[in-house]
């Protein structure tokens, strides 16, 4: 008889965004007069830059003709696109070579797919509050979970206790869900225990593009000796407005070597079996966004979602409500008001000023009473919820 894996059994019954989705969809339906400003799930609303659009449509042509027609492409990703990667980060410091740099379809995928390389009786450690899939990831695997607290009381930055062991830490800088960013003495304080436990960091740097005040790390790959234990995983969904096409890519140092075994090697394997690479057009889109013009075009969007987040931020200040991000990260994480819990403000803003956020409790324990939105949205719209948010609080 068939087996199944009832570590999906373990898992909560609903994915926190489909939970939001149904009270939306339920509140809408019983209100359809009501103008509801999406302030939740973290997509982009803007248009892909002119250069993205033009980089496109050169792409579909070269696939139209036989001369420049590509069939199935490297799976680590086109060489063109690998090299102006190790490019951009060579701008702030950081040396990689091109064999270093996998091209995927999302930071999310490949976050999920490498735990493949490690041993289910690894020791896991997450931060609370998390984004779910680090989480969720490992219940599949069927490995054991440790949390470290993440709470006011440190900044939402939680430091290495020397005395817990791990084998897989997550890091998220700047952080999803509560915007707060790393500096440089913290990450080499994790690189060094990772480095004396002889664990790996799995490093989320999806929204290291949104990082404006000087000195603060965008790879972990600053630290020294990072590359001895850190996989860094980023994304063009937020910064380039991807979420629509789709790509994102993950950095193996060849210097990543555990057990005489090197993780670079391991992981070309793995997606040379699992995985087919992305598109050759999708691809050529982003290597224009690595270009001067390119990365000009990507700055003007983030700043627009930024000045979002300090419309929303200036209704918060005013109100003395506390939160965190805003400043290095398009997510505000805000203390919900009048100690209420995370769904019941969530059922609060969407029911008073028809406004959906995403309720911290979905992160973790340490969430609860917190509340997460965003700036990406347009405008208007976001100028219309903040003078909602100003009537309301």
């Amino acid at each position: 008889m068939l087996n199944i894996n009832k570590n999906f059994l373990k898992l909560k019954e609903n994915y926190l965004f489909s939970d939001i989705a149904k009270k939306v969809k339920e509140y809408s339906k019983e209100n359809p007069d009501k103008k509801i400003i999406k302030l939740g799930i973290g997509d982009v609303t803007l248009p892909l830059t002119k250069s993205t659009i033009e980089a496109l449509n050169k792409a579909v042509i070269d696939m139209s003709k036989t001369e420049t027609f590509k069939g199935y492409g490297p799976e680590q990703g086109y060489d063109f696109l690998r090299d102006s990667i190790s490019k951009y980060y060579n701008k702030f410091g950081v040396k990689l070579d091109t064999n270093e740099i996998f091209i995927g379809d999302g930071a999310k995928s490949d976050i999920s797919n490498i735990t493949d390389l490690f041993d289910k009786r690894n020791i896991v450690l997450v931060p609370d509050p998390v984004y779910p899939v680090y989480v969720d990831t490992n219940i599949i695997n069927g490995r054991k979970i440790k949390y470290i607290d993440s709470t006011s009381k440190n900044d939402f930055l939680p430091m290495p206790n020397k005395k817990q062991k791990c084998d897989i830490i997550y890091l998220c800088s700047p952080n999803n869900p509560t915007g707060s960013v790393y500096n440089k003495k913290q990450l080499e304080e994790w690189v060094e225990y990772a480095l004396i436990n002889k664990a790996i960091i799995l490093y989320d740097s999806a929204y290291h593009s949104y990082i404006s005040q000087k000195g603060l790390p965008r790879s972990i790959y600053e630290v020294k000796n990072a590359e001895k234990c850190a996989i860094e995983f980023c994304s063009l969904s937020k910064s380039a407005g991807f979420t629509g096409l789709r790509l994102g890519y993950t950095i193996v140092p060849n210097k990543l070597i555990f057990k005489d075994i090197n993780l670079n090697k391991l992981w070309f394997r793995r997606q040379s079996t699992k995985f087919n690479g992305v598109s050759y057009v999708v691809q050529k889109a982003a290597e224009v966004v690595f270009t001067k013009k390119g990365q000009n075009e990507c700055k003007a969007m983030i700043e627009y979602y930024m000045n979002n987040a300090e419309i929303i931020t200036e209704v918060l200040k005013s109100k003395n409500i506390e939160y965190t991000g805003g400043i290095n990260s398009p997510y505000i994480w805000l203390k919900c008001p009048n100690s209420m819990k995370s769904w019941e403000f969530f059922d609060y803003l969407l029911h008073e000023a028809n406004i959906v956020g995403t309720p911290g409790s979905g992160f973790g324990k340490n969430g609860e009473g917190y509340f997460r939105l965003t700036g990406f949205n347009s405008e208007e719209n976001t100028k219309e919820a903040a003078q909602r948010l100003n009537n309301i609080l």
